[in-house]
């Protein structure tokens, strides 16, 4: 069973559905050579997918172009369909960052024959993710920034307050097509500049205040 935990919180919360949003940031549907959505765009990782603080992300052999995507995350404490966006953010329990590890080859392949992309997204251990941030300790989730490091070296920085859409409207559009329950998490979109990762690579994600104090971090290698 993945778990997920909230800081100051001793009891884990059991994650259920995984809902990932593609394209929410400008700069990354330029860089894929994709047009900016009109309603915002998701996929499903299963809950295999997830790994925590010092977990180790394989590489599957079928693959030989891994790529990060660092996005920040949202665990849901109130399920519910039919949202409305005024009142989403209620159901919002906390704010964390996460990395949505892509096999891009598989990924593009599969594009290329139009055929479904779920092994490229959501094999073991694609979701690794940090502890989540209470979120009535976060005056402004749409203030935050997200930083990604490899091996040291900043690889992508951006601000969630560069969203196309923004968290309440992702909440209330996707429960109109499928219920929250308390444990889903929404991976939130990727900035600019994904690229590869290699076998041996550390990778660090935090999630930043707007005084660039750490709310979130995560620490993850590649195998």
């Amino acid at each position: 069973m993945a778990e997920a935990h909230i800081k100051g919180n001793p009891e884990p919360v059991e994650i259920r559905k995984i809902f990932c949003i593609g394209r929410n940031y400008a700069g990354h549907a330029k860089e894929m050579n994709a047009p900016l959505p009109e309603a915002p765009v998701f996929f499903l990782k299963p809950t295999t997918a997830i790994i925590g603080e010092g977990g180790i992300i394989r590489i599957p052999s079928i693959s030989r172009d891994l790529h990060h995507e660092i996005e920040m995350t949202v665990l849901i404490g109130r399920g519910g369909n039919n949202i409305l966006k005024g009142n989403a953010l209620n159901h919002v329990a906390g704010y964390g960052i996460g990395l949505d590890m892509t096999l891009r080859d598989v990924q593009s392949d599969a594009k290329k024959k139009g055929l479904p992309w779920t092994l490229a997204k959501g094999f073991d251990t694609s979701a690794p993710i940090s502890d989540f941030v209470p979120a009535e300790s976060i005056q402004d989730p749409h203030a935050l920034g997200v930083k990604l490091d490899v091996n040291g070296m900043t690889r992508q920085q951006s601000n969630t307050d560069d969203f196309i859409f923004k968290i309440d409207e992702l909440i209330a559009y996707i429960s109109q097509f499928f219920t929250f329950e308390r444990g889903d998490i929404i991976f939130t979109g990727t900035p600019e500049g994904v690229a590869s990762a290699a076998a041996g690579d550390k990778l660090e994600a935090q999630l930043l205040s707007p005084s660039r104090t750490v709310l979130a971090s995560l620490r993850v290698s590649v195998q």
